[in-house]
């Protein structure tokens, strides 16, 4: 059986295309959430055929949780997601839930480090390298146990969106590499760690 999976975005849902584009030989993307309606990846999900959802405004933690619980998933992918996520929704995915973020965590990550406001830390600080990295989501933003990181070289005559630019080429590829490795059952957390199997 295929891990079932459902992928949380807030925007324009490339990471997500990313994913439906990939070929899972043990996982299917069968529901897409935003917490926007005028989210593009929706629009890319409905395409592929791929169940949405949008939770319910006045309600919405219940609501998110009850859908996702009622979905029967494997796992859970933040794919560009911009709302924090309930504690008890991360409690039922405990190391089921994974998260990508625009840096090397622990530089530049944490609560108001995303999107594009990452790339300018990034710059004003004068570092010569970020990147990339997925991690299990925790109830504290951006420290889970890392999952995989790759590094992005800062050039001088880097702009916030050319270097955005090439961060998120990196996204789309570590993204699908890290729910590959989730849907064969190769990532086994043993405290802080995520040791990596075949």
């Amino acid at each position: 059986m295929k891990k079932r999976l459902a992928v949380l975005i807030s925007g324009n849902g490339s990471n997500l295309q990313a994913l439906l584009d990939a070929s899972f030989t043990q996982g299917e993307i069968i529901l897409v959430v935003s917490n926007k309606r005028n989210a593009y990846g929706l629009q890319r999900a409905e395409k592929k055929g791929v169940e949405t959802f949008i939770p319910d405004k006045e309600n919405y933690d219940v609501s998110l949780y009850e859908k996702l619980m009622n979905a029967k998933l494997d796992g859970i992918v933040l794919a560009g997601y911009l709302k924090i996520i309930d504690k008890k929704l991360i409690g039922a995915f405990e190391n089921r839930m994974i998260n990508i973020h625009p840096s090397l965590i622990p530089s530049f990550c944490g609560r108001g480090f995303y999107g594009e406001r990452v790339a300018q830390a990034v710059l004003e600080y004068g570092v010569r390298y970020t990147g990339v990295t997925t991690h299990f989501a925790t109830e504290l933003a951006d420290e889970g146990p890392i999952i995989f990181q790759e590094v992005v070289a800062v050039n001088p005559d880097d702009t916030v969106e050319t270097l955005s630019k090439r961060v998120l080429e990196i996204e789309h590829q570590i993204i699908v590499k890290s729910v590959e490795y989730f849907c064969n059952d190769a990532l086994e957390v043993q405290g802080r760690h995520v040791l990596i199997g075949a």
